[in-house]
């Protein structure tokens, strides 16, 4: 299994055979091993990765042993790691398909329009001040709403992942990945990147 953390970037376009290919830049790494867990100790097996060393003056005392900014754990056969090891994109080659999960885009208190794609009320024919409104949510029988029922309330802000995403090109160099289509979140979400 191939897996790394990285950092949304932007969006961008990549011109390939007379086609334009939309892709998501990712700053992929470079990514060392923090700590192993094991089956008969920790009760399942692991590899916990950590992600952007942190200066020494913002480290604080509980960070000394691993000082990363991000830290996360990839359930993973851990024989070919060591703590200490080095994982970057040169790990991936161009084609692999690979899985990208992170947190979306917080939007905040939306509507049932735009949160859930309702259509809304009449532009005309005695419908007023009630154009986005909801309409009924409910029988009057048993004199209460159902839970689950589609309502207003906070949208995004919620882990997503997107799979089968290629890998267009790599730049070990910068570390950086291009991955064709979008994913999730804002630019500099952190994202969680492998190969299923």
């Amino acid at each position: 299994m191939k897996f790394i953390l990285g950092k949304k970037i932007e969006m961008s376009q990549i011109f390939k055979d007379d086609k334009v290919i939309p892709v998501t830049l990712l700053e992929a790494g470079p990514c060392f091993v923090t700590q192993i867990k094991e089956k008969d100790k920790d009760g399942y097996e692991s590899l916990q990765i950590g992600f952007e060393t942190l200066k020494p003056k913002k480290i604080k005392k509980p960070q000394k042993e691993k000082p990363y900014r991000f830290l996360r754990e990839f359930r993973d056969n851990s024989a070919r790691y060591k703590v200490g090891d080095k994982i970057d994109v040169s790990l991936f080659q161009e084609g692999d398909k690979v899985k990208v999960s992170g947190i979306t885009k917080g939007k905040g208190f939306q509507g049932a329009v735009k949160r859930w794609g309702f259509t809304g009320r009449n532009a005309t024919h005695g419908v007023k001040h009630e154009h986005r409104t909801l309409g009924s949510v409910g029988s009057s029988g048993p004199q209460r709403v159902f839970k689950g029922r589609k309502m207003p309330g906070r949208m995004g802000g919620k882990r997503k992942t997107c799979k089968n995403l290629e890998i267009v090109k790599i730049d070990p160099k910068n570390n950086l990945l291009a991955v064709k289509g979008a994913v999730p979140g804002r630019r500099g979400t952190i994202l969680e990147i492998s190969n299923f």
